[in-house]
């Protein structure tokens, strides 16, 4: 039997190191910045068929403790005195049991230590970047197998031409 998957992001965390959400985080589009976050891992659960929980400490937007749902992934503020480290240590132990796998994404050294002496795993700020861009050519290439098995009958190009086709196409149009 599976076990479910869990991934608990301590999302401040990632917007400080992936290369887009930095940029605008910089340009003072932090709204922004959560909800590209947020896109960009709701995709990456619905293709790994995970549960993905996003923590933002609310010192960042004081007084908007809540949970809610976006874009199919759970969205944390904590309270205002609470860190998103402090959240994620105590939900991801009540999470952990034997049929439950449990993954913490932050860059956080320490986190990530404690995090794995109780039974979680752990992933890097880039790590994640890393599997969420592996997980966006996946969806790509499926569908352009599904695009290719519909067209086959009448298109005489291998799935390999269409992809260098589709590749000249983004970089005509960049």
């Amino acid at each position: 039997m599976l076990k479910r998957q869990i991934l608990m992001v301590d999302g401040y965390n990632m917007i400080g190191a992936w290369p887009e959400l930095v940029y605008l985080k910089n340009q003072d589009k932090l709204a922004d910045a959560r909800d590209a976050l947020l896109f960009e891992l709701s995709n990456y659960a619905k293709f790994k068929n995970i549960k993905v929980i996003v923590v933002f400490d609310a010192q960042l937007v004081p007084g908007i403790q809540q949970e809610y749902q976006e874009y199919n992934v759970t969205v944390v503020f904590t309270k205002t005195d609470e860190t998103a480290d402090t959240y994620i240590e105590r939900e991801a132990a009540k999470l952990i049991d034997v049929k439950t796998l449990v993954t913490v994404a932050t860059s956080d050294l320490a986190e990530q230590w404690l995090i794995f002496s109780r039974g979680a795993l752990r992933k890097s700020a880039f790590e994640l970047f890393r599997d969420v861009e592996e997980s966006q050519r996946e969806i790509k290439k499926e569908i352009l197998a599904t695009r290719y098995q519909q067209y086959s009958r009448n298109v005489p190009w291998s799935l390999a031409e269409i992809e260098r086709l589709e590749a000249l196409r983004d970089q005509l149009s960049e």
